[in-house]
């Protein structure tokens, strides 16, 4: 079904094609219109079609992820049977590249770089915050949009829990540092201080790498921005120190002008 387009008994749906790239370990992924409109198909691949195990994995995913909103994470729409396909997730269209096609190409820029340091750690931090239970980060899961090289996750999450467990986060924060890398290889950076992140990230010891998301985000944070940040707090800091001094018993006595010492002559 490679690069094949389907023709839809309805013209409900039309322009069905199956883009292989994003497959998924358990889905075939498709782009299609919906009475005109673009929109993104995922489906059991045909081998696990009718198995009870794998029809109630789509419908969990689809009711774990379809409350979730967050900008570089790509949200689902609805779940519908889809003529010659069966039931579908189906998502907004984001087509694009993967970063994965992106460093085999050679194609990674400083701007990838920078969506990378920002847009994929909050949404990073946006699955660890809702607890959800999801596939390793990895190159191939995130895509940057067509037109615009927005950073869009896919494949976040198909079970919620009650908690995140310091394990989870920290191969989070491993695979996170993996991405990067790879991404810094591809681009050719020299940038010392984020292949010192990265680094840290990876690190085989899980206590020796950062031990959560705000430690990560300060650690990529410019370090010019944070020597500014930590001027401003020191300066607020010590004016917080003044004033609680002028006003506590220890503050200095005020100056008072002396008596004159001139004589007044007697009359």
């Amino acid at each position: 079904m490679d690069n094949t387009t389907l023709s839809a008994s309805s013209p409900k749906w039309t322009e069905i094609e199956h883009l292989p790239e994003w497959d998924e370990e358990f889905y075939h992924v498709y782009t299609a219109k919906k009475h005109g409109k673009w929109l993104m198909l995922k489906t059991l691949r045909p081998e696990l079609k009718g198995q009870e195990k794998f029809e109630r994995m789509i419908e969990k995913e689809f009711e774990v992820r379809y409350n979730l909103a967050h900008p570089h994470i790509i949200m689902i729409n609805d779940f519908e049977e889809v003529p010659g396909l069966g039931m579908c997730i189906i998502t907004d269209d984001v087509y694009g590249d993967s970063l994965a096609k992106l460093i085999r190409e050679g194609k990674v820029t400083e701007d990838h770089l920078f969506k990378i340091q920002h847009q994929l750690l909050d949404a990073l931090d946006y699955i660890q915050e809702k607890h959800l239970e999801h596939h390793p980060l990895s190159t191939s899961r995130i895509i940057f949009t067509e037109n615009i090289g927005n950073l869009k996750l896919i494949d976040v999450g198909f079970d919620q829990n009650t908690h995140i467990t310091p394990k989870d986060v920290s191969e989070d924060i491993k695979n996170y540092g993996e991405v990067l890398m790879a991404a810094l290889d591809a681009a050719g950076s020299t940038n010392q201080r984020l292949r010192r992140v990265a680094e840290k990230c990876m690190n085989p010891d899980p206590a020796k790498r950062y031990q959560d998301v705000n430690a990560l985000r300060l650690a990529l944070a410019d370090r010019k921005t944070n020597n500014i940040y930590l001027a401003i707090i020191a300066f607020l800091v010590a004016m917080i120190a003044l004033l609680l001094w002028l006003n506590s018993p220890y503050r200095p006595e005020p100056l008072h002008s002396s008596p004159s010492t001139e004589s007044v002559a007697p009359k």
